[in-house]
């Protein structure tokens, strides 16, 4: 699609007219007419506002002709799955698995190989084969090879520790020690609790990045342990394959 058929189309989604297109974004409505018919394109800070207001990316705005990759860990980009700055606007540069609220989340090559070979396995690659390949990508990705200019001096590993010291300090039994957590979002771990009233709760919100891990017990017992938290709760729970029958151990305020 063209970016007069891509505004046209996230306008009319969206419920808007012209006018009020035009007044969310500071033009006139003839403005986003001659979008609409192919007469101009927005510049620079507008196609910004349009990505804001829309939840899309400037590279979908313009009919996508960049196949962007996550530049940390090399995940085709697609607008659901961009990371996000401070101010929560949309980064074409990283997913939200390795970048969350202006953060970076991995700061280990090794670390995040390990997170990523599991996942390549399960899409058919060959463990070895995956492993090679992540190798040998991600030294070309910009985020490692400037990786001494877009770090942050040991703080967020800092966080980190902090968090796994916080979780192994509650002591829970049968649990093994945490010894790294990932980035995790929101919805693919937004389990159900249920309470003592019969109510079942989530606790999480689904566009969300948060750290955690799975943790097998001890002692094998058919469940395992997760492991949730971020700058204000700590969440440990059991539950079963699949996710099924949670059962929710704590929820702690930092």
């Amino acid at each position: 699609m063209e970016t007069k058929d891509i505004i046209y189309k996230l306008r009319m989604d969206k419920g808007m007219s012209q006018e009020e297109l035009a007044k969310e974004v500071f033009v006139t409505r003839q403005a986003v007419s001659r979008w609409e018919t192919g007469e101009t394109i927005p510049n620079t800070e507008t196609l910004k506002l349009l990505s804001n207001l829309f939840n899309v990316s400037i590279n979908t705005l313009l009919g996508s002709p960049r196949n962007l990759i996550c530049q940390c860990c090399g995940m085709p980009l697609e607008d659901e799955i961009m990371g996000k700055n401070k101010d929560g606007s949309l980064n074409e540069e990283y997913c939200k698995w390795c970048y969350a609220d202006g953060v970076h989340t991995y700061h280990d090559m090794d670390q995040l190989i390990n997170v990523c070979v599991p996942m390549m396995t399960k899409e058919g690659f060959k463990e070895e084969e995956a492993r090679t390949y992540m190798i040998n990508l991600l030294p070309t990705l910009n985020y490692w090879k400037r990786y001494e200019e877009l770090s942050d001096d040991g703080q967020f590993e800092e966080f980190m520790n902090q968090l796994m010291k916080e979780i192994n300090d509650l002591n829970i039994e049968g649990m093994p020690k945490v010894e790294s957590l990932n980035a995790l979002v929101g919805s693919y771990v937004n389990l159900p609790y249920r309470l003592p009233s019969g109510v079942s709760v989530k606790f999480l919100d689904d566009q969300t990045t948060y750290f955690g891990n799975q943790l097998e017990p001890e002692m094998g017992e058919g469940f395992c342990f997760g492991v949730l938290a971020n700058m204000d709760f700590i969440l440990v729970c059991t539950y079963e394959e699949n996710g099924e029958n949670p059962e929710l151990l704590v929820y702690k305020k930092r």
